[in-house]
């Protein structure tokens, strides 16, 4: 696998930014690696970081490097800071930016399919909710999303936030608005009709120590109340990278890539 830092100029946020991206690598000699290519154009999987990271931090706590070797895919991880995969009332246009400029930027400069059925995205708490965010609003363009421990049931996140311990991350992302029933709420994007009928297949996944397993609860109930196929996975785990370590594989092995 090649293992690259890229930064770049983007024109959304106005500021220069990087992603973190692995490509596919067929190798034969390497020791330990069993590496593949899936093709002149790669199947690409967008990997979202939580609210403290950065896009380096997927390949500085798991070996996901290696996990996807045997895949042939490459993975795309980009920085969004604390943007909550948002275009921030007091900030940048984030949402814009992961879901218009980052693909063609990524696909402008390295060689990966636009195809619907060789794209997927998955992350993380914040990227958990920016993955699933990702795929319902634009169904068509994903085969499949996962989320890890993913901050799912945000409007009554930000709202219990307001009531008990007011959060000035989310005053600069959301201002004073009530995200409920609006692009923001995964619960109201769960009813929307999808275009062209195409849904991506959903996994979901959380510790049932974790701070945002309620939120878990109830946006795995509203899913299975939608047209949406959910494979879904909870069990001892909190919020940590042991936990998601072992997800990113799960994500990986059921989505049957090779």
């Amino acid at each position: 696998m090649a293992l690259m830092s890229c930064r770049f100029y983007s024109e959304t946020l106005g500021l220069s930014t990087s992603m973190t991206v692995i490509l596919p690598e067929e190798t034969q000699t390497q020791i330990g690696m069993s590496n593949r290519s899936g093709g002149k154009l790669h199947k690409t999987l967008y990997l979202l970081h939580g609210l403290s990271d950065d896009d380096s931090i997927w390949t500085r706590r798991t070996s996901v490097e290696r996990y996807v070797s045997e895949y042939g895919i490459a993975v795309v991880m980009p920085n969004v800071h604390r943007s909550f995969y948002t275009d921030m009332e007091y900030g940048g246009d984030y949402w814009k930016f992961l879901t218009e400029e980052l693909p063609a930027k990524a696909r402008a400069f390295f060689p990966l399919s636009s195809a619907r059925e060789d794209n997927f995205v998955a992350g993380l708490s914040m990227g958990g909710y920016g993955a699933f965010k990702w795929a319902l609003t634009y169904p068509e363009r994903f085969a499949a999303a996962g989320s890890f421990s993913g901050a799912l049931d945000m409007a009554g996140h930000v709202k219990a936030s307001r009531e008990h311990a007011p959060n000035r991350t989310f005053e600069l992302i959301f201002g004073d608005k009530d995200i409920a029933g609006t692009d923001a709420d995964l619960l109201a994007l769960l009813k929307r009709p999808a275009e062209g009928g195409e849904r991506p297949l959903l996994y979901q996944s959380c510790g049932t120590e974790d701070f945002l397993y309620q939120g878990n609860i109830v946006f795995r109930d509203a899913c299975l109340q939608s047209e949406y196929q959910l494979t879904y996975h909870d069990g001892p785990g909190d919020h940590t990278w042991a936990y998601w370590d072992e997800h990113i594989q799960h994500f990986l092995k059921w989505q049957k890539l090779k």
